[in-house]
């Protein structure tokens, strides 16, 4: 049975009252329940208790009970039925069908939910149950999903276009070796940026709940540094940029090194692509208050105030033009956040327009690291910065 039909059944052995406490002694052990507490005291529980908000009327449309969630989800106010669901109640009561209706408060004040769905359906001699539940969450995931969808569709059409506009010139210029030359590094810019853009939609998936994450391990915070700015290396000389770094630590974190390395890569990448040529670029780490911070500091464009609250989001750009010339997808900041998220850290941004960003990924230190360490003196950055500075470009 659903919980609809348990709290149904409740009301209706409300209603009956004495009726239905006679069949509660007569099936029931008396030990199944507390001494003095009869069914019916029971079913009132059941349903004040309920997250549901449950209402029930009479023939006339007057609230008979209700319980406190009711008057929360703004189904009843000053003890009268909102008017939808009054009338919901009378189209049950003429064909004796359940009745869905939307409750959703047409005008949406503080903390009130946005959506609110009601099933109405009569139990006994013309009552009539309302059970409303908050559906904020789930039709707010759906508007997410759909802006997501409509989103990658915008992303992937660019890309698969121009594949398909640049593979049209290169047979115009099948005769110009010079041209096809041209067209076919163009062609494989595109495809590049296009499996790019697959990848981290894929990765970005998972960390949301797609597929099950790997179990998470011992992770040496050094290994990750060095892979990740391993992986950045050829961006960086061809930038001019030199990433410089602090000494090893020797600090460990719970997590999952592959999520970890790809993570900071993301970062580095960022700094990169939003920096001068030739500015530098820093890595560092420490342990603050059982978390291990790395933070990626450059000397780039920076991040308004106004925007830094918008860089993790999917597909947001902060210079738009930047990322079509460095094949940006968007999506680096976003892993970021869920790669943290899953580890259970978070990731803080500190950026001033015209002096630079530091990202500081903050991740739980591992349960048994050496105490010692958060006792061992932290050498100075490479590349001076200001405190708690943040990180630029907000995509990747």
């Amino acid at each position: 049975m659903t919980a609809t039909g348990y709290l149904v059944l409740s009301i209706g052995a409300l209603l009956i009252g004495g009726a239905a406490f006679l069949v509660g002694r007569a099936t029931a052990p008396r030990t199944e329940r507390p001494a003095g507490l009869t069914v019916a005291d029971l079913m009132a529980m059941v349903v004040q208790s309920s997250h549901d908000g449950i209402v029930v009327l009479n023939v006339f449309g007057d609230v008979v009970l209700h319980n406190p969630r009711a008057e929360e989800l703004g189904v009843v106010r000053n003890n009268r039925v909102d008017d939808r669901a009054r009338r919901a109640a009378e189209l049950s009561r003429q064909t004796g069908e359940v009745v869905h209706v939307d409750l959703s408060s047409l005008e949406v004040k503080g903390r009130q939910p946005e959506a609110v769905h009601a099933k109405v359906k009569v139990i006994t001699d013309g009552f009539v149950v309302v059970d409303a539940s908050d559906e904020s969450e789930a039709v707010r995931l759906e508007a997410t999903r759909r802006d997501f969808v409509a989103n990658v569709s915008h992303e992937l059409k660019t890309p698969v276009g121009a594949l398909a506009l640049l593979a049209e010139a290169v047979l115009d210029a099948a005769d110009d070796q010079e041209e096809v030359r041209r067209f076919s590094a163009k062609i494989m810019q595109e495809a590049t940026r296009l499996g790019t853009l697959v990848t981290e939609l894929i990765a970005l998936s998972r960390l949301q709940g797609a597929e099950k994450l790997p179990e998470l391990h011992r992770v040496e915070v050094d290994v990750v540094i060095n892979e990740a700015m391993s992986r950045s290396k050829l961006a960086a000389e061809s930038a001019g940029i030199e990433v410089a770094t602090d000494e090893p630590s020797g600090l460990e974190v719970e997590g999952d090194r592959t999520l970890l390395v790809t993570a900071l890569s993301n970062l580095l990448d960022n700094a990169v692509a939003y920096s001068p040529p030739g500015s530098p670029v820093s890595v560092s780490r420490k342990l603050v208050g059982g978390f291990v911070e790395i933070a990626v500091t450059d000397r780039g464009i920076g991040i308004a105030e106004d925007q830094q609250t918008r860089v993790f989001e999917r597909f947001y750009r902060v210079d738009k033009a930047r990322s079509r010339a460095t094949g940006g997808t968007g999506l680096g900041l976003a892993i970021v956040k869920h790669v943290a998220a899953n580890h259970g850290g978070e990731v803080k941004l500190w950026s001033l327009p015209g002096t630079g960003s530091t990202f500081t990924l903050r991740i739980p230190a591992h349960p048994d690291r050496d105490e010692r360490t958060a006792d061992l003196p932290k050498p100075e950055l490479a590349v001076p910065v200001p405190t708690g500075a943040g990180k630029p470009g907000g995509e990747l």
